[in-house]
């Protein structure tokens, strides 16, 4: 049965009146608060785990329902990853993961290294066509990422909540000024050269790309950081192992079994698969297939932003700072949730209606950034 986003947003919204109007924004609760209290909007489901893996679990990893920042300690050559909180090469862990700007034009199918990105956010570019930003970790043995397409400014804002370093060939005129505060390597500046190489098998602009030893190289030329600044302290909140978020019960869910957010010229959808937990994608009428077969992701956010264009120009002004509703969706379901910002730079948090943080699942994550005015159009499916 499919349920329409826009009764649901009209909840949403309502909520969202009343939970302002008690004077705090976002309640505040206390480290130690958060990991003893469980989240009735996000129950976990009862996994029986063996004994050595609970063993091992309490002996490195403190407790509570998701991994802390604190918790991120090395075991056997590995480390929880900023990205999916899955353990991971401490080698890759430990160093800042690059952002990629990618084309989604038919003519530039498929999206090399695509499959590789640990959270992907899809956003409209002019004339309704969407671009991604993959934002990776593990990508040194790739010899083909792209194709790379030029900047637009809300991707830098994305950019720089992962302390990322941002990969894009040239940039709208309104980018330049926020491409200063972040690392990046352009294809329009002498490194493009390095970073970039051109194919015959696809017609420009279609036909730049880069690879895992371009950017490490263009990287080392450039002089860029390779270890997260001192100050960072991840983004995410991820499920511990045995503890996953299933969504049940929670205030405001809906199946979520198939999932439409609503762009007009791709038309994408996800769906939800029991076996593996996974939700495969699709667009343009068949599944989205990357390099490395079709894309598939844990958990999705829809975040819905106020959107307009710059004066007298066709690019879009997409406003991803001031506070504002989405969804999360995982495990078969969906809630509604509120999002806000740690400054201009800072990461983005989002909160259910009883304003606790959510957790996500282990796992990769796309990120739908919706215009508002097209969040009516985004659609729920149950279960078939």
């Amino acid at each position: 049965m499919i349920k329409k986003a826009w009764f649901w947003f009209a909840g949403v919204m309502l909520c969202a009146l009343l939970l302002s109007g008690c004077g705090k924004k976002y309640q505040e609760v206390s480290a130690s608060e958060a990991v003893t209290e469980t989240s009735l909007s996000q129950e976990t489901k009862e996994i029986k785990i063996d004994s050595e893996t609970e063993a091992e679990s309490s002996e490195d990893e403190g407790s509570g329902d998701y991994y802390a920042f604190e918790d991120r300690k090395e075991k056997d050559g590995k480390i929880r990853s900023y990205l999916t909180g899955e353990l991971v090469d401490i080698s890759k862990g430990n160093r800042r993961p690059v952002a990629v700007m990618m084309s989604n034009d038919k003519e530039a199918l498929p999206q090399y290294g695509i499959n590789r990105a640990d959270v992907v956010y899809e956003a409209p570019a002019e004339g309704g066509m969407n671009r991604y930003m993959a934002i990776m970790e593990n990508y040194d043995d790739l010899d083909r990422i792209g194709s790379v397409r030029s900047c637009r400014t809300y991707y830098t804002y994305f950019a720089r909540e992962f302390d990322a370093i941002y990969a894009h060939f040239g940039q709208s005129t309104f980018a330049k000024p926020y491409l200063s505060k972040l690392n990046n390597i352009n294809g329009l500046d002498a490194i493009g050269s390095v970073a970039y190489f051109r194919t015959k098998d696809k017609k420009a602009p279609h036909n730049a790309y880069t690879s895992g030893s371009r950017l490490n190289e263009s990287i080392e030329k450039l002089g860029y950081s390779g270890a997260y600044d001192f100050s960072y302290q991840g983004h995410y909140r991820f499920a511990r192992t045995g503890r996953e978020v299933t969504l049940e019960g929670a205030p405001g869910v809906l199946d979520a079994y198939k999932v439409y957010p609503a762009y007009a010229i791709n038309k994408p959808w996800f769906e939800y698969h029991e076996d593996d937990g996974l939700y495969y994608r699709y667009q343009y009428g068949k599944a989205h297939m990357g390099d490395e077969g079709q894309v598939k992701i844990k958990n999705i956010l829809l975040q819905y932003c106020p959107s307009g264009h710059y004066a007298s120009t066709e690019y879009l002004n997409i406003n991803v700072v001031d506070d504002s509703y989405g969804c999360y969706v995982t495990e078969g379901r969906a809630i509604p949730v509120k999002w806000t910002r740690d400054g201009e730079g800072g990461p983005t948090h989002y909160y259910d209606m009883e304003n606790n943080e959510i957790i996500l699942n282990q796992g990769k994550t796309w990120v739908c950034i919706i215009s508002a005015q097209d969040s009516p159009n985004v659609e729920f499916y149950g279960k078939q």
